[in-house]
This record gives structure tokens, C-alpha cells and sequence, in this order.
């Protein structure tokens, strides 16, 4: 809980309301989603949506893909849709783009499979962060979700409504 409260002390965050929003939340929870995933793509980006550039302008391992950004490094070892393709292949991770609930197994399949605090480690910085995975950036973007998930939780309107919340990390 102290690592939540310090986020709220130490960086900018608050919330506000983006139309549309909740429409986009319950479609993330009919199709397996809990609050983390709320948080997560909360974070990503403003209305939890996959209008980003292509791959999050990213190619190979690195390449994001779905509402939360995940990368193709991971999701081609752990995500069952992906397991077992080559580093080549990651053009085939667009699928998350446009099917929700793929998207939300493979993130729930990929946190099962690396554990809670690796999955945040890997999601933020890659092969990177799954080596080195309790640097001050990792824990800041891990910190940035705990609370955005907090006050998700703290209200079961928000888990519905057009509220967003936010914190302020640095992209990577």
C-alpha cells in the first residue's frame, strides 16, 4: 500500500472524463478484463483504444500490440494465440489490435506465466526489464498502475463511467 500512496506524492496524476469511455471499459471486462486490465490500458493510452501507430512504431521483439501495448518479445513465449513463433513473425500480434478478447487472455495468460512483478518488469522494458526487473523506471510505471487500479477500485462506478485516470510516466 505504501508504494501506491507514494505514487500520488510523487508524480502528477488525477483523472477526468473522456466520452465514450465507460462503453470501452465494460467491453474490457466482458471479454474477461478486471480493474489491473482497466488500469493498464488506462494508462496506455487515452480512451483504451489500438489507435497508435502501427507496432507503437516498434518492429520485431519490441513491437506493442492490443489496448495494452504488449510486446511481441513476451507474448511469443508466454501468450497461448502466439507461443512458439520467431521474433519474425510479429506482424502476427495485430490480432490484438482488433480482437479484445484475445488481447485480454494473452495479457492475463503472459501475467500468469511470468508472475505478477516479472509480467511489469517485461511489459515496461522488454528482454530488458525480464533481467533487470526492479529498476526505478519499472517500479515507477508499476506504482503509476497500482494506483490508477486503486481508484478504479475505489468506486464501482468507475469500473463503467467515462472517468479516466491518469499519472504521469515517462514513455519509453
Amino acid at each position: 500500500m505504501l508504494a501506491v500512496l507514494a505514487v500520488a506524492k510523487r508524480a502528477s496524476s488525477g483523472s477526468y472524463t473522456v466520452s465514450g469511455l465507460g462503453s470501452r471499459k465494460q467491453a474490457v471486462l466482458s471479454a474477461g478484463g478486471n480493474s489491473l486490465d482497466l488500469a493498464i490500458a488506462m494508462l496506455e493510452t487515452e480512451n483504451m483504444s489500438t489507435n497508435y501507430a502501427y507496432g507503437d512504431n516498434k518492429v520485431n521483439d519490441a513491437a506493442n500490440f492490443g489496448i495494452f501495448k504488449q510486446n511481441w518479445g513476451m507474448l511469443r513465449v508466454c501468450a497461448s494465440a502466439f507461443r512458439g513463433q520467431s521474433q519474425s513473425q510479429w506482424n502476427n500480434g495485430a490480432k490484438l489490435n482488433s480482437d479484445l478478447r484475445a488481447d485480454v487472455t494473452s495479457r492475463t495468460e503472459c501475467q500468469n506465466y511470468y508472475g505478477y512483478d516479472l509480467w511489469f518488469a517485461g511489459h515496461r522494458n522488454g528482454a530488458t526489464g525480464l533481467a533487470n526487473p526492479n529498476t526505478p523506471d519499472i517500479n515507477g510505471y508499476k506504482s503509476a498502475i497500482q494506483w490508477i487500479k486503486s481508484q478504479i477500485d475505489s468506486n464501482s462506478k468507475y469500473r463503467t463511467d467515462d472517468t479516466r485516470f491518469w499519472v504521469d510516466v515517462q514513455p519509453i
